[in-house]
């Protein structure tokens, strides 16, 4: 009982903030009564929606907290400050970190009022649909989603004992074939399919992957879902993966890889009055899963005819144009890193070398695509001549493509770990469950991950490690590559 309660003064106190969350913003006088009671919520007309809105709140928070952690715990940034954390850039995870716990307590967040919408406040609304009951679906697989995705193993209740990744998915699956079962909205039914495709991609279920996948495409081929930020009004929520690549400004705090600075900022002031939305799930994904399904089949050529899809669709994703000259990328050590669009890259040492990837920021404007992009062409697909050259590409895809995602750390098969406050207060949670289990192939270059050599006098820049290469070397371990 006292667990249910608990979970009810949560519900209530995100209720609470939703009713204001939905005021008019011309409204200039306050609730009359802003502490919600339980019998104030249960029973009415549009609790149900206004639960939504809760978790629509939360799941800002939820990417508020994670995404940043694994963007610089991937190779996609480097933290070059301390503002942001400062272990994960070499790949220190441990139950200890404040911010891994952060990321893990309001996933469960989510979860349980997600449970509580679809189990409580839901039915007792009398206006109740089935897409609502589909969303609460939708937000509970997205949550066993995200445990899956950026933790080894996760408590799937409260003190609960700690589930692997695999059961996650699991979850995940059967809430999201629930939702899309139960959804005539089409929004609602294409994120419910587009979650089955993701985690069964993860889960290694490549039929039932590109199943979901053609079923996605089918519905909206155009389909993004985003999580909304709104630092204004009611919600009161920042990106910080924003603040994190612009809005600190000659800071600094995150430096893009080179290959992908083209790319940086994706979410900037192009709105001064409200953070970008950041895209949680999108269409592309579908076609980069059938992809990587077409390569595991040996059928380089669909593969490669799926690549250009993939081209083309990223195409016409909206672009952002803004002056970014506060941007600075060797403010602290001038002439450490690539800042003009003379600097060609290298992927590795001793590969070619490819302009066009680094842009002036000090000159004017600069354009950077806001849902995708990509630097991959059609002659680059066609020059493929293995599926281990096409599997490489299409990983480099995939990073380009969900770059301030908080996704690539997934690919690299990189997770977090239970913290130390879920042990200490969870008797089921054992010592296991907060150690790290990181793939060798990335940890025994862990100093070196975001490293590189630039010479400012020849503007030419490499990477010392192409992760995508290592990815692809390594594709029948168990961390990477999920249909290999």
């Amino acid at each position: 009982m006292l667990k249910n309660k608990i979970n009810w003064i949560f519900a209530i106190a995100i209720l609470a903030l939703s009713f204001q969350a939905c005021e008019d913003p011309d409204t200039t006088f306050d609730p009359i009564n802003p502490d919600l009671s339980e019998d104030a919520i249960l029973g009415t007309s549009q609790s149900a929606a206004r639960t939504l809105n809760g978790l629509e709140r939360q799941l800002a928070e939820v990417a508020g907290e994670y995404v940043h952690l694994a963007e610089i715990a991937s190779d996609n940034y480097d933290n070059t400050q301390t503002f942001f954390n400062q272990f994960l850039d070499i790949l220190n995870v441990t139950s200890t970190d404040n911010d891994i716990n952060d990321a893990q307590f309001e996933i469960a967040r989510l979860r349980e009022l997600a449970k509580s919408g679809l189990a409580i406040i839901g039915p007792g609304d009398p206006n109740y649909t089935a897409d609502q009951e589909a969303e609460f679906m939708f937000f509970i697989g997205l949550s066993h989603l995200l445990s899956a995705e950026l933790f080894n193993v996760l408590p799937a209740e409260p003190q609960g004992a700690a589930q692997p990744a695999s059961a996650h998915y699991a979850l995940a699956i059967d809430f999201f074939e629930q939702g899309a079962a139960k959804a005539s909205d089409p929004a609602t039914k294409v994120s419910c399919l587009m979650g089955q495709a993701r985690a069964n991609y993860y889960a290694g279920n490549k039929a039932a992957a590109v199943t979901a996948a053609d079923a996605a495409i089918a519905a909206d081929p155009g389909f993004v879902r985003f999580v909304k930020f709104d630092a204004l009004n009611g919600a009161r929520i920042d990106n910080e993966m924003q603040n994190a690549i612009h809005d600190r400004g000659s800071f600094d705090d995150l430096q893009p890889l080179p290959r992908l600075d083209f790319l940086d900022p994706k979410y900037n002031d192009d709105n001064p009055s409200q953070d970008i939305d950041m895209p949680l799930l999108k269409i592309e994904e579908a076609h980069l899963i059938k992809c990587e399904a077409a390569i595991a089949d040996g059928a380089l050529g669909t593969a490669q005819s799926i690549m250009k899809d993939i081209i083309a669709l990223v195409a016409t994703r909206p672009t952002s144009t803004f002056d970014d000259s506060v941007e600075d990328r060797t403010e602290r050590n001038p002439g450490t890193r690539p800042d003009s669009s003379i600097v060609v890259v290298a992927s590795s040492p001793g590969a070619a070398l490819v302009g066009g990837l680094v842009i002036d920021r000090k000159v004017g404007n600069v354009t950077i695509p806001t849902v995708s992009g990509t630097s991959v062409t059609d002659a680059m697909v066609d020059a493929v001549g293995s599926e281990d050259e096409a599997l490489e590409l299409l990983y480099l895809m995939r990073q380009e493509i969900f770059i301030a995602e908080g996704r690539r750390m997934t690919d690299m098969g990189v997770k977090f770990v239970v913290s130390e406050t879920e042990q200490l207060a969870n008797a089921n949670i054992k010592v296991e469950d907060t150690t790290p289990n990181l793939p060798s192939f990335f940890t025994a270059i862990a100093a070196e991950l975001d490293e590189i050599t630039y010479d400012e006098t020849t503007f030419e820049c490499t990477i010392t490690h192409d992760v995508n290469a290592i990815i692809v070397a390594n594709k029948t371990s168990d961390f990477v590559c999920p249909f290999h």
